[in-house]
């Protein structure tokens, strides 16, 4: 068989397709393996590219190849979608993933470490449960509005409102179990939540980066621990470029040498960016005049913009402050992002 340069692969659950080239780039391998037979069957290969899309598992091979000595690529899904001709298949897909490592310019993802993912997962977890809270919350009061129960939002009212439906006699049966129910359901969740909040608060405390980033405003323990565990700062070239990653800079439509900005192109993370979006809500919540350590930058765009788009731009700036301090090492300085 000729010499394979590069091998891209389409993973799934329990069927990778496989997709070799040569070194004009002539396909050489097509071949489809079992979950099995995919470590065995680079453990005879000879060192080579190899080529994937960047998803959760995918650092998982990658770390595996990388100890046969292959050179791991991780390419992000949405670069990798306009190489796919026609039909999307698995065969298509793999070597749209092939297409895609060939060119020059093609921008990876480092292949996490186990301990890095690790780390992350934690957090992931909290995110799960405070969604499930949400909901469980969402359908109490909704089925208790039903029995004419309300209470004002906020974790008072939601405690207020469990008291009211243990108190009131006049419920039905079947209601007073099915609000009972949702009622334990939401105790239970809370105390699981505890226990992972301890648990982070104690690794943040431990992590001289996070408590370091939490000392910004609107940056408190949770999101400081997500940017430190998810965030490799070392990828990106500047504070734009990782804004830009983040999907907090405007989405540009130019053409014929007009320059055409439009909303911010919500790319990257998202989760990251919704935590610094309300991040920066937070902050614009307590910006007066007057008070001590408000921006005036901040102040003067509060006069001309929504409070909505003023906290989009501030997300944009403490990103950039973020990556600064990420890649320096220094602590945070509030005259300089004033001055931005």
């Amino acid at each position: 068989m000729t010499e394979l340069t590069r091998v891209a692969v389409d993973t799934s659950k329990s069927v990778f397709t496989l997709h070799g080239v040569d070194a004009q780039d002539r396909p050489v391998l097509r071949r489809n393996l079992k979950r099995g037979e995919f470590v065995a069957f680079f453990e005879k290969l000879a060192p080579v590219e190899v080529a994937m899309e960047a998803c959760g598992g995918s650092h998982h091979w990658g770390r595996m190849l990388t100890k046969y000595g292959h050179r791991v690529r991780l390419i992000p899904a949405q670069y990798v979608k306009p190489f796919v001709k026609r039909g999307k298949n698995d065969r298509n897909d793999a070597e749209a993933i092939s297409e895609a490592a060939a060119r020059p310019g093609m921008r990876t993802v480092a292949v996490k470490s186990a301990d890095a993912q690790a780390g992350a997962m934690l957090l992931s977890v909290r995110e799960l449960l405070v969604r499930q809270r949400t909901q469980l919350v969402n359908a109490l009061r909704g089925h208790a509005s039903e029995m004419g129960l309300v209470a004002p939002v906020g974790n008072k009212g939601l405690a207020k409102l469990q008291a009211e439906i243990a108190a009131d006699a006049t419920l039905p049966a079947a209601a007073a179990e099915a609000l009972g129910l949702l009622g334990r359901e939401i105790d239970r969740l809370e105390a699981r939540l505890a226990e992972v909040e301890a648990k982070l608060n104690a690794q943040h405390k431990k992590d001289a980066d996070s408590r370091r980033l939490s000392s910004m405003p609107g940056v408190g323990p949770m999101i400081a621990l997500n940017f430190v565990l998810r965030v490799d700062a070392s990828q990106f070239e500047s504070g734009r470029h990782f804004a830009a990653w983040l999907g907090l800079v405007p989405r540009e439509r130019s053409t014929g040498g007009k320059t055409r900005l439009g909303g911010i192109s919500r790319a990257g993370d998202e989760r990251l960016r919704q935590l610094l979006v309300l991040g920066a809500t937070a902050v614009i919540k307590t910006a007066k005049p007057g008070r001590k350590g408000v921006s005036p930058w901040l102040l003067k765009l509060l006069e001309r913009k929504p409070r909505k788009v003023a906290a989009v731009a501030l997300a944009n700036k403490m990103a950039r402050a973020l990556w600064a301090m990420l890649t320096s090492g220094e602590a945070y300085r509030p005259a300089v992002l004033a001055a931005a």
